[in-house]
């Protein structure tokens, strides 16, 4: 980070101790970003973004308080620290939330690749997004186009805390899209695809990408509604990881300290099937939610999360620890809208060793899902519903869309009862192969 970013992130601290404050945590980011959005081959938006934020948690005694603020002036600093401190002399009382100690705190950071030196300019970008819509729309078939899109984008992160730990560092993100219209009968369907990563050099090309968005949306054509009653259900890869999202949520610290996570008694059991294990890791090289220290301070590492199916640890941040008498594991994340709390950073099930295509070979019948929409996940109870649209599955093959879907079960049945195939795509942050579920209730005609 430049001297600048330093100088106001050591401000912020020193204006909060000269408002009373006992101890201090900041964090900062400067974050900007290059899209290009083309439509028909014609360009309807070229935007650039440059933003900075700040957050400051303040410690009087043992109450705290949180506030961010993007106005970053001498005034502003001093008046922000000032309504914080205030802030914190009439909150309640938290016994469990503190700095990170001296002892706590990460010395030696890790050397991770997480920034591509080689920035896209815009031309490049505008060159990117008519290559993939061009190759979408050049499908017998494809009738109109929602855009073709390029983007570029980085960040530089700092956390400061009062009693003396400073660090930093920058990432790189970028990456493209199409999405395309086809029409049959005078019914229009549309879908889409994307490629994205922290470098240029591990991205699909174009001309792929812009090809399987087409052949994506003319594989919807003529949907019907599938049958109701219980079938084996498939999670396409490209919607998997949301079953793994689930996971970290429900075994999120802050959740299990409240008591409002179904597996909050269930460390140590088998959780999910025997085989897999699910992984957290913060120090991928170039990895979309790599970092080099958690959002308090404290040194990351790669932990299992669940090992052969069994339950192996929390998400936890320094609160949540000491809520639960545990040591904090780092993985605290942090955003400048709001302080520290429990968070996964690159999670992921770990791959099979079967293709999806043995994955369905001996369905009867069954549904796999490659788009899901809504939402209606109870993490006291486990119980899960969600729309849905893919494809019906007869005799072990692929066959007619299907939309206007519902699935259905409970998740600790479903955790029990997933099976993996090996088509993970680890640049993803939260990743998952296509995965089988059996005994899900499918709801539709």
């Amino acid at each position: 980070m430049s001297n600048d970013t330093e100088s106001l992130i050591s401000q912020l601290l020193d204006a909060a101790r000269a408002a009373g404050a006992d101890g201090a945590d900041a964090g900062m980011s400067r974050s900007e970003g290059t899209s290009v959005t083309v439509r028909l081959g014609k360009v309807e938006s070229a935007e650039r973004s440059e933003d900075v934020g700040a957050a400051l948690r303040v410690f009087v005694g043992k109450r705290n308080a949180s506030v961010s603020t993007s106005q970053l002036d001498k005034d502003s600093i001093t008046e922000l620290a000032a309504r914080a401190v205030a802030m914190a002399k009439v909150a309640p009382e938290d016994p469990y939330v503190r700095l990170a100690t001296g002892d706590e705190v990460a010395s030696d950071l890790p050397e991770i690749d997480l920034y591509d030196p080689a920035i896209p300019a815009v031309e490049a970008l505008t060159r990117t997004a008519t290559t993939v819509e061009a190759a979408a729309l050049d499908n017998a078939g494809i009738t109109n186009s929602e855009g073709g899109s390029a983007s570029h984008g980085e960040a530089h992160m700092m956390i400061a805390t009062s009693n003396g730990f400073s660090a930093n560092y920058k990432r790189s993100s970028q990456g493209f899209s199409a999405v395309v219209i086809a029409e049959k009968d005078g019914a229009m369907e549309r879908d889409y695809d994307y490629s994205a990563a922290v470098y240029g050099a591990d991205l699909d090309s174009p001309e792929a990408i812009g090809k399987s968005a087409a052949a994506r949306t003319l594989s919807r054509l003529g949907p019907q509604k599938p049958p109701t009653g219980q079938f084996p259900v498939i999670y396409d890869q490209r919607v998997s990881g949301s079953i793994v999202g689930t996971l970290a949520g429900a075994i999120n610290g802050a959740s299990i300290a409240r008591g409002t996570s179904f597996l909050k008694d269930r460390m140590g059991e088998q959780i999910t099937s025997s085989g897999l294990t699910f992984i957290d890791d913060p120090l991928r090289p170039r990895g979309m939610a790599s970092r080099l220290f958690d959002g308090e301070g404290l040194p990351v590492q790669k932990q299992a999360m669940v090992e052969d199916g069994v339950l192996k640890s929390w998400f936890l941040d320094i609160a949540s620890a000491a809520k639960l008498g545990l040591t904090p594991n780092g993985q605290a994340a942090r955003g400048m809208g709001s302080a520290p709390s429990p968070g996964s950073s690159n999670f992921y099930l770990e791959n099979g060793d079967i293709s999806l295509d043995d994955l369905i070979a001996d369905i009867d019948e069954g549904f796999l899902v490659t788009e899901m929409m809504g939402s209606s996940v109870d993490m006291i109870t486990g119980d899960y519903s969600r729309g849905a649209a893919g494809f019906w599955i007869s005799g072990g093959k692929v066959g007619h869309p299907v939309s206007e879907a519902t699935i259905a079960g409970n998740l600790k049945d479903m955790f029990m009862a997933i099976t993996r195939a090996n088509d993970i795509d680890m640049r993803k942050s939260t990743a998952a192969p296509s995965l089988r579920i059996d005994g899900m209730m499918v709801a539709g005609s």
